[in-house]
């Protein structure tokens, strides 16, 4: 029997999911693990919509900047039918929302991530593979083949964000109920010269009879180096997806259908027929970096985990890419599980609080693998003439747990940013957003009315919540400009533009913000029964 290693949290994939939870989860103090049974990182651009949102969760990792680098804006969709130009989408988004669309290729994405990851002194150990687990009260036990042999790990719980295929998931018995798209695609990464506007996607259909039998599809990428140093600056790099050739189709698939199909690859010829046929304007395709044959399927779990066991990500739930919703939700999965894995591995957390992931991110993978599929067919969108509605919900802010069992009443949906806050000694305005840690933030709003009487109830409001946290919360007592409290021993946070009041006031004059920057508590900083009941879902 080998030797049993010892970590916290073991995680089995190494993409953008797997890499999500292990920095939220090094973030936090815990011991961690991250394998993946491939000795080098797959170099695909094979998620490549980056959602404003995941922009938002990029931020509070501290990966922000170095994504944008990376990418390049996604502003709209210009679409054709038959030939002619039918429809052009801007990708603008609302005036409270800090980011908007972005395409950078997945092998960056995972590339800053494990730097990242890097820097907090965790390294994915490649080349080992997860062959099976046993679970009991008290942990997981793991075993992981490689080249050097066979290990075993005990963890306190263990992560499946392992893919469409995961092993994970099949140990843990979960069903994984869907269906399969008959057609095929391909993929290809390629440049093209045209004049179509930098940062816009291409959607090209033909139809026949009301029924499409020819797509393309283009979604801007970044550009090579090459292209940076100035050549050829009307040449674009894009993803480009089209319908399978015969000569590529391969038999229907007897198991899991999801996913690039081994060695079949399309070639320069194979796209450059499809844009012969479809591209807005002549076009010749060049420098082909990478392509592949993909087959999409729409599925998902019965369960995202049982006992100590959790599944993210492809493991969960699997969909086709229309709205590039795949990545960003498994990244998302990652982001709500982590910091409940944090205050559970810490045995801060209340009995039931891991029992929360399920509840709250299976729905939202139902929702998204069936608008997907309708997307797929109908196109984005088309279930609704509200522009600003789809751009948030395409955006993933609208996601709401408000039939979460932690989450209080009025409360669950995504946290708003806010801006032309300020603070002493702070020259420049503040956004809330930078006043958000690694866990959980109670804000108490004093209004116009405020004055040094009110003090002593927020420093009370603060004291007592305090105390149920175990001390895992950080207190800020937004005040208006007129409000008379600057005697509080509470961090103060003037709402000097108003747009604290704008976003939240209405609602109440206490609010907890969870650390996924979700709300969890709506209501007023003088109701400590109820403040406390809603924290005590969450903290043991």
């Amino acid at each position: 029997m080998p030797n049993t290693e010892q970590t916290q949290v073991l995680i089995a994939g190494a993409g953008p999911i797997g890499l999500t939870a292990a920095i939220e989860l090094t973030r936090r103090g815990v011991d961690c693990r991250i394998v993946d049974p491939l000795y080098e990182p797959p170099q695909y651009a094979k998620a490549v919509g980056v959602q404003p949102r995941t922009l938002e969760v990029f931020e509070s990792m501290g990966v922000l900047p170095r994504v944008l680098n990376a990418a390049v804006q996604m502003r709209g969709q210009i679409v054709y039918l038959n030939g002619e130009r039918v429809a052009e989408v801007d990708f603008a988004v609302p005036s409270d929302v800090p980011f908007g669309f972005v395409a950078i290729p997945q092998y960056a994405t995972e590339r800053i991530l494990r730097d990242e990851l890097a820097l907090r002194g965790i390294a994915v150990e490649r080349g080992w593979r997860l062959t099976g687990f046993e679970q009991d009260a008290d942990g997981v036990l793991a075993t992981l083949a490689g080249d050097a042999g066979a290990q075993t790990v005990r963890a306190s719980y263990l992560l499946g964000a392992d893919g469409a295929h995961s092993v994970v998931r099949k140990a843990l018995g979960l069903t994984f109920e869907g269906g399969a798209f008959e057609e095929q695609y391909m993929l290809g990464d390629v440049e093209v010269d045209w004049s179509v506007p930098r940062g816009y996607a291409v959607r090209a259909i033909h139809q026949r009879n009301g029924a499409t039998d020819d797509l393309l599809v283009c979604i801007p990428l970044p550009q090579s180096d090459a292209l940076r140093a100035g050549a050829h600056r009307r040449r674009g790099r894009y993803r480009m997806s089209m319908l399978v050739p015969p000569d590529l189709a391969a038999a229907p698939s007897q198991g899991l259908a999801h996913g690039f199909e081994g060695e079949r690859k399309p070639d320069l010829s194979h796209i450059q027929a499809v844009l012969d046929r479809l591209s807005p304007e002549p076009t010749t395709a060049r420098n082909l970096r990478w392509s592949s044959v993909f087959r999409i399927s729409h599925r998902i779990v019965d369960a995202y985990g049982r006992g100590r066991v959790f599944v993210a990500g492809d493991a969960a739930h699997i969909h086709p890419p229309t709205g590039a919703q795949g990545m960003n939700t498994g990244i998302q999965d990652a982001h709500n599980l982590a910091w409940k894995l944090a205050l559970a591995v810490s045995g801060r957390a209340a009995p039931t609080l891991l029992a929360s992931y399920d509840a709250e991110r299976r729905p939202v993978g139902e929702e998204v693998v069936g608008r997907t599929v309708r997307s797929a067919r109908e196109g984005i969108g088309a279930d609704s003439t509200d522009v600003d509605y789809v751009i948030r919900r395409e955006a993933q802010l609208l996601v709401n747990y408000s039939g979460s069992p932690i989450v209080g009443t009025d409360a669950g949906g995504r946290a708003p940013d806010a801006t032309g806050l300020t603070r002493d000694a702070v020259t420049a305005p503040l956004r809330l957003f930078t006043l958000l840690g690694t866990g959980h933030t109670l804000l108490l709003y004093a209004d116009g009315t405020a004055g040094p009487a009110d003090v002593d109830d927020f420093e009370q409001a603060a004291d007592d919540a305090a105390a149920v946290a175990g001390g895992e919360l950080t207190v800020y007592l937004i005040a208006a400009p007129e409000a008379d409290v600057a005697a509080t021993v509470l961090p103060l946070i003037r709402d000097s533009a108003s747009g604290f009041a704008a976003a939240y006031a209405a609602g109440g004059t206490a609010v907890v913000i969870r650390p996924d920057g979700y709300l969890g508590f709506v209501g007023d900083h003088t109701d400590a029964a109820g403040l406390a009941a809603h924290l005590r879902t969450t903290f043991g």
